[in-house]
């Protein structure tokens, strides 16, 4: 009994000595907001890019070689720092608002933790558990050779408004070059472990390395700035620039492209595997289930993806089906698919100025509405514009935030390759994503968000940002568009376009789907024409699990509004509902939940304190 009780009091004494180190600890620490700093600061570093894009000038000069080793040793170290800095706060040292910030950090940190803990790296030989994407780090789509040579033509985020961020961007390429040098390495890796592209997208890429190859330097699109000097330069200072551009192009970027090209050519392409998904490379399930979490921020298995998709491809069917019997058409769905791809009422346009004239119109009609459902709308203006025609053939229409100080508006880019082929049904929905109050709205106010802290100004992550704006596609009734069934219809066909998503990611990387059935699929139950199909289905084959954060984000934030006008009936205000959705920044699905239920509850306590009428 004795030893009993002396046993009891050792652990008490522990105890108590473990909780006083632990308020020692809370006590001591810095102010949260200097870890926050610190963070962001490591965010701007590991992406320079991004840091651009958001207006950061002092890493115009250069591009982070993410796929080095020393990179994502760098990675595992910073990442393992900031969850031991975040252990020493907790909900009763910061504000409600910094603790929901610590907690999205905490959220990316692990993620992001758990992605390069998958890859044992060795300086002298890597050694990898997953198949990992360091070793296929070029593809067809969204990849950096794309990205870099968006920026060369002087029309998006990279400034050319003086003779620094001329010579900044020469620097950047150098380091692009290194980029370049670091891929080939990294894809022979591949091709020794059996980690390689599949041999139809690294055939699609091809011919975008040879654009910049066998082209006069006047049309070089890394050319281009120098064609159109801003205004202040001397006479002297162009000549110089114009001297360093020449030779860079033609002595260090243009040999690059050609070694590049005839790597991939002769060595890698022979090496590419003819099959198609995840599934096929060494440990590719873990690896995919990894990719879920990183890209849905939930547990969700690829069975139950897979099955969602098949349920709500189900349920759009029958929609659709009800549109269709309302304009009258007499055919199965498939029929009235393949009449929307060559309705000649839905391709009126001639020149490539009117697409963006009509969505301009759009933005006009919704302005009439938009404050019956939002409060909260951002300072920034945004323009549409037509996407560069380098890349216009497999791009996809897209936003691109305006900088943070407000001095470059956002871009909804709109690909028209060819345009009278451009079919119109899809407009309106695509403009309430990609625009208002979609991806404008939802990333504009989380950059004007002064009670954030920095690191929660960009996109960040993706599953609330996409879920976020196929949301706002749901909104177009409510906001004075789908008048016209088409239009409705083609909202449809979107949310139709995310559904299929589901099922056919899951079924590339988890199910052993082929490319070929994936695109069957996807013409059996959605309007697209073939060919973008096939670039959609190409684009999942590339970034597994990236394209199934639409859906899940919006049918998240759809069961959130659902749920709060349940509960709270005639006291729901869509307005507030909008602004505690918008007001926090990119939230992981778990913590944006947690917050909408709090709210919920807030807002009963507070109609339970309303004096009741006599």
């Amino acid at each position: 009994m004795i030893r009993s009780l002396w046993l009891l009091l050792c652990i008490a004494v522990i105890s108590s000595c473990k909780e006083t180190t632990k308020k020692e600890q809370l006590n001591n620490t810095k102010p949260i907001a200097e870890v926050f700093t610190e963070f962001y600061e490591f965010k701007k570093n590991i992406n320079p890019i991004e840091a651009t894009k958001a207006g950061y000038s002092a890493y115009n000069d250069t591009i982070a070689n993410y796929i080095s080793d020393d990179y994502i040793l760098h990675l595992k170290d910073r990442y393992t720092y900031f969850l031991e800095q975040l252990g020493t706060y907790d909900s009763t040292t910061v504000s409600a608002t910094d603790y929901m910030s610590m907690r999205v950090m905490e959220w990316d940190c692990n993620v992001k933790l758990e992605g390069v803990m998958n890859p044992i790296v060795t300086v002298a030989s890597p050694i990898y558990d997953l198949p990992s994407f360091e070793l296929m780090p070029l593809f067809q789509i969204q990849s950096l050779h794309l990205y870099v040579a968006q920026l060369a033509g002087g029309t998006s985020v990279q400034p050319f408004k003086n003779i620094d961020d001329y010579n900044n961007w020469l620097k950047r390429l150098e380091d692009y070059l290194l980029f370049l040098d670091t891929a080939i390495e990294k894809m022979k890796v591949g091709m020794d472990k059996g980690v390689v592209l599949p041999k139809v997208l690294t055939q699609k890429m091809l011919p975008q390395v040879r654009s910049f190859i066998d082209i006069p330097l006047e049309e070089n699109l890394f050319y281009q700035p120098i064609l159109n000097f801003p205004d202040g330069l001397s006479d002297v200072d162009m000549d110089i620039i114009q001297s360093n551009y020449e030779d860079f192009i033609q002595k260090k970027l243009t040999p690059k492209y050609v070694e590049l090209n005839r790597f991939l050519t002769e060595e890698y392409l022979p090496a590419c595997r003819d099959t198609d998904g995840l599934l096929d490379l060494p440990n590719g399930k873990a690896t995919y289930q990894y990719l879920i979490k990183l890209h849905t921020t939930t547990n969700m298995t690829a069975d139950a993806i897979h099955e969602l998709g098949l349920s709500e491809v189900a349920r759009i069917s029958k929609e659709m089906e009800a549109v269709k019997d309302e304009i009258g058409f007499q055919g199965d769905l498939k029929s009235f698919f393949n009449s929307l791809r060559n309705k000649e009422e839905l391709m009126p346009f001639s020149k490539p100025e009117e697409v963006i004239e009509s969505f301009n119109a759009i933005n006009n009609r919704i302005a009439l509405h938009i404050d019956s459902l939002f409060t909260l709308t951002p300072k920034a203006g945004f323009n549409v514009r037509r996407t560069e025609a380098f890349r216009e053939a497999s791009a996809s229409a897209e936003y691109v935030p305006g900088s943070k100080d407000g001095s470059r508006a956002g871009i909804f880019y709109v690909p028209i390759p060819d345009v009278k082929a451009y079919n119109m049904v899809h407009d309106e929905a695509l403009f309430l994503h990609e625009a208002i109050p979609g991806h404008h709205f939802q990333l504009s106010l989380q950059q004007e968000n002064n009670n954030l802290p920095e690191f929660l100004h960009p996109e960040s992550m993706g599953v609330f940002v996409e879920g976020w704006a196929l949301y706002a596609e749901s909104l177009g009734k409510e906001l004075g568009v789908y008048t016209d069934p088409y239009q409705y219809f083609g909202m449809l066909s979107m949310e139709m376009h995310r559904a299929i998503r589901l099922v056919v990611d899951t079924g590339i990387h988890a199910k052993g789907w082929t490319r070929e059935e994936a695109i069957q699929y996807s013409l059996e139950n959605e309007a697209e024409s073939e060919e973008s199909i096939i670039a959609e289905v190409e684009r999942y084959m590339a970034t597994p699990g990236q394209a199934l954060s639409y859906k899940i984000g919006q049918l998240k934030i759809r069961e959130l509004r659902t749920k709060a006008e349940k509960a709270l009936g005639n006291n729901f205000n869509i307005r507030e509902f909008h602004s505690q959705i918008l007001d926090s920044g990119s939230l992981p699905l778990v913590l944006l939940e947690e917050k909408i239920n709090n709210w919920i509850v807030s807002q009963n306590n507070l109609s339970s304190k309303k004096p009741t009428s006599k």
